[in-house]
């Protein structure tokens, strides 16, 4: 499906569409109540362990965590061969669960790209594993019912533009606070619109979920900019208020994370979750969430008028963690049985 490219800074301004057509607009997000969270990249081959040695902390987070250099952890690229990756029974099991939509980590903050983009080497297509994963689960997607999102991380250690930041003093201020080059954030800026038009346009995704929005370098007038450039291209689309600051801008949907609302309010939201302690697969996180926990905190979650997004962890294979599956198929039976 193409989709026309236009100038969003002359165009409608989504940001203040009418309410009827946001509502319309949403229905089907609002219907859905509960979604899959997939995080997938280089970092799920590591497992959490760098050098022999087990790392504190998220393991998507691994490079910010460990303080690897972009050009050392790009040679994981050389090893990224997930063989057993199966976009059906990721599927199906997100259907047998209960879910109605999923969103994958197609760019976090590693920089690394889950497709073929013309705008980076680094990317599946320069990997052993020469697969679309993103085309194989959007086209499960669409046989099954289940609708398909994109996760997109603002920032990105591994582009030319940034830069790790020398000012900090840990991994959160020298990678999670990354700095971007003095007169370059335009240059980056074209760069996100570039892939996520590709995005778009070979994967039709439903929904674009942005994450990374607190750095400095980025504010709400650039967020609002790339809010209305996505809904250019696809006006049906649904963006995560991430795409600009979080805390201030809550369209189309606010993102508490690890946590979530005690009361509804007057915005669309959704609360994602992690099923052990990770969101990315870390070989030695085995505290798992009972099903009866998951069960009660979506149950909590749709009551206070907020969709579940609950999170697997594919391991370096590609594989959904044995204890994930049986979670998420045992949750399934108790809303088939309510």
């Amino acid at each position: 499906m193409i989709y026309v490219l236009t100038n969003a800074q002359e165009g409608k301004d989504y940001c203040n569409e009418p309410q009827k057509e946001f509502e319309n607009r949403m229905q089907w997000f609002t219907d859905a109540k509960y979604g899959m969270f997939i995080h997938f990249g280089l970092y799920a081959q590591l497992g959490g362990v760098w050098q022999g040695d087990t790392v504190k902390g998220y393991s998507e987070w691994i490079q910010s965590s460990a303080d690897i250099s972009s050009q050392e952890y790009a040679m994981l690229t050389h090893t990224f061969n997930p063989i057993n990756f199966d976009a059906e029974f990721i599927v199906q099991t997100a259907k047998k669960a209960g879910m109605k939509y999923l969103v994958i980590t197609t760019k976090h903050h590693e920089g690394f790209c889950l497709w073929d983009s013309k705008y980076t080497n680094f990317d599946v297509a320069s990997t052993p594993f020469k697969r679309d994963i993103l085309a194989e689960l959007s086209a499960a997607c669409r046989k099954h019912g289940i609708r398909f999102g994109t996760y997109y991380s603002i920032i990105d250690w591994h582009h030319p533009s940034q830069e790790r930041n020398i000012d900090g003093n840990d991994g959160w201020g020298w990678w999670g606070e990354i700095r971007m080059k003095t007169g370059r954030k335009q240059e980056y800026v074209t760069y996100m619109k570039k892939q996520i038009k590709e995005l778009i346009e070979n994967y039709d995704t439903d929904i674009m979920w942005f994450d990374g929005d607190w750095v400095n370098w980025w504010n709400n007038e650039t967020g609002k900019d790339l809010y209305n450039y996505i809904r250019e291209l696809k006006p049906s689309i649904i963006i995560n208020n991430r795409v600009a600051k979080r805390a201030i801008f809550k369209r189309d949907f606010g993102t508490p994370e690890q946590t979530h609302l005690d009361k509804l309010v007057e915005y669309n939201w959704e609360a994602c979750y992690t099923m052990n302690n990770s969101w990315g697969f870390k070989i030695d996180d085995n505290n798992w969430k009972p099903a009866q926990d998951v069960y009660e905190k979506l149950k909590d979650i749709n009551e206070k008028g907020g969709n579940l997004l609950l999170n697997i962890g594919l391991d370096g294979n590609g594989e959904v963690p044995k204890s994930s599956v049986e979670i998420l198929l045992e949750v399934g039976e108790m809303l088939k049985n309510e």
